[in-house]
C-alpha cells in the first residue's frame, strides 16, 4: 500500500521514515512517566530499530505507520499506526484494521492532537477503506489507555489472556493480558459525532 498522509487542523500524520529518528527521539525523551505499558524507545539505536520495524511491517502489507506532527509548528510529537491489517474480500484495501502503537510526547498529551488523530484515522478506515471493524487494544492493566479508548467510543469486548508479550520493563519473556475494544460501521456515526464535539466542531 502506498504511503499517505492524513491532515487536520491541529495534527498531521505523515509516513514514518528514517529521517524522523532524531525528532521521534526528542519527543520520546521529554518525560517518560506515562510510557509504562507502551513501546517508546529511549535511545538512538532502539529508535532506529523501532522505525525499521515499522517500515518492514509496512513493506509486508501489515501496517501503515505514521509520525504524529503538530500543525502549528511542524514538530514531530509521537507516532501511531494502522496495523494488523486484514484483507478478506480482495477489494484492494483492508477489510479490518487495528489502530494502535500510539504514543505522544508529554507536551502533546492532554491536547486535541490525539483526539483529532483518531478522528482522521477512523474517518479514513470507515469512509475510504470502508472496513468492517477497527480494533483498539491495550494492556489490561493500563487504566489510562482503557479510559481513553472508551472516551472515544470503543466498545469493550473481552480481556484476551496472555495475548502478546508484555512491554513493561522488567517483564521480558512474560505475556500480558490485553483488553480488546472495537468500533464497527454501525458505531461510526456516533463515534464521529462524539470526536467532532470533543474538538469543538
Amino acid at each position: 500500500m502506498a504511503p499517505f498522509s492524513l491532515v487536520g487542523r491541529t495534527v498531521r500524520l505523515d509516513p514514518i521514515s528514517p529521517d524522523h529518528v532524531e525528532a521521534l527521539l526528542a519527543a520520546a525523551t521529554e518525560d517518560r512517566a506515562t510510557y509504562e505499558f507502551t513501546e517508546v524507545p529511549n535511545d538512538r539505536p532502539s529508535m532506529c530499530a523501532y522505525v525499521q520495524r515499522r517500515l518492514e511491517e509496512a513493506a509486508a502489507g501489515g501496517a501503515v505507520p505514521f509520525v504524529t506532527c503538530r500543525v502549528a509548528d511542524g514538530r514531530v510529537v509521537g507516532s501511531t499506526r494502522f496495523h494488523e491489517l486484514r484483507w478478506w474480500f480482495d477489494r484492494g484495501v483492508p477489510d479490518a484494521v487495528e489502530i494502535g502503537g500510539t504514543w505522544l510526547a508529554a507536551s502533546a498529551q492532554r491536547s486535541a492532537i490525539n483526539t483529532e488523530a483518531k478522528l482522521l484515522m477512523l474517518t479514513h478506515a470507515f469512509e475510504v477503506w470502508q472496513v468492517q471493524r477497527v480494533d483498539l487494544k491495550t494492556d489490561a492493566r493500563n487504566a489510562r489507555s482503557r479510559a481513553a479508548i472508551e472516551r472515544i467510543g470503543g466498545r469493550f469486548e473481552a480481556v484476551l489472556r496472555a495475548w502478546q508479550p508484555s512491554l513493561v520493563a522488567g517483564e521480558e519473556g512474560r505475556a500480558r493480558d490485553s483488553a480488546m475494544y472495537s468500533i464497527g460501521p454501525d458505531d461510526w456515526p456516533l463515534v464521529r459525532d462524539q470526536l467532532s464535539a470533543m474538538l469543538g466542531d
